[in-house]
């Protein structure tokens, strides 16, 4: 029995409740075969290619590119845009604004190869880096992709069955399901359902503290193991 099963997108270097989601559950099946999210009505746009980082002491947009895909591209088949140096724009957009950090050196020894990862897939890509910052951080979830299982339906029925299909007793929903999810269906289907509830604690100066920035903020001035964080300074 698994026990405690999260399932998330693969989002580009993702804020730091996507990793206490990890340090949470038993296992997290990451969606690799849904269609890739869409913001807005034409761009490309979503957490899946892009996050916020404290630039020139603002919450701003840094964006992976992308080739362009038809509505409906499922997220595992996703190409990342080459042709614009991006990579090397986020490095120096890192050290501009993170360089007098306390975490910086250490942060960029774990950051600079991730970004330089001459991985084209944006899902691979993403997955790399989520692991490997999880392993930094302490973490030793079990990852399995949605496509390597036997699965069904749409919405929360998906959820239940993906659950199901590593043989969880549980699901850990995230904080934004409300309005959208169907919490009754996993009491139906004999599982448990367990509310993320994570509340982002200032782990710097609270003058510069922004919430909701990518785990790349939290490893520039805290990056201890996310155990020892969650458990206050």
């Amino acid at each position: 029995m698994t026990g405690l099963v999260a399932i998330h997108q693969p989002n580009f270097f993702p804020w730091l409740g996507y990793f206490e989601k990890i340090r949470r559950a038993d296992a997290l099946v990451f969606l690799d075969v849904v269609a890739y999210p869409r913001a807005g009505s034409g761009g490309m746009g979503s957490w899946c290619n892009r996050v916020r980082l404290a630039v020139q002491g603002e919450a701003r947009w840094v964006t992976c590119p992308l080739q362009h895909m038809p509505l409906g591209t499922p997220i595992g088949t996703v190409s990342i845009d080459d042709a614009q140096p991006w990579r090397a724009k986020l490095l120096r957009t890192l050290e501009v604004n993170y360089g007098k950090a306390p975490r910086f050196e250490d942060g960029m020894m774990l950051l600079r190869p991730l970004i330089l990862e001459s991985e084209g897939n944006l899902a691979a890509f993403n997955i790399r880096a989520i692991k490997a910052i999880a392993v930094h951080l302490g973490l030793s979830t079990r990852f399995v992709l949605q496509s390597t299982l036997q699965y069904s339906g749409k919405a929360t029925d998906l959820l239940v069955s993906l659950v199901r299909a590593v043989d969880g007793s549980a699901y850990l929903s995230g904080d934004g399901a409300a309005g959208y999810q169907r919490d009754e269906l996993f009491a139906e289907n004999g599982l448990g359902l367990v509310k993320l509830n994570f509340v982002q604690r200032a782990y710097c100066d609270p003058s510069r503290f922004i919430p909701g920035l990518s785990v790349i903020d939290y490893l520039m001035w805290d990056g201890r193991p996310l155990a020892e964080a969650v458990q206050g300074p």
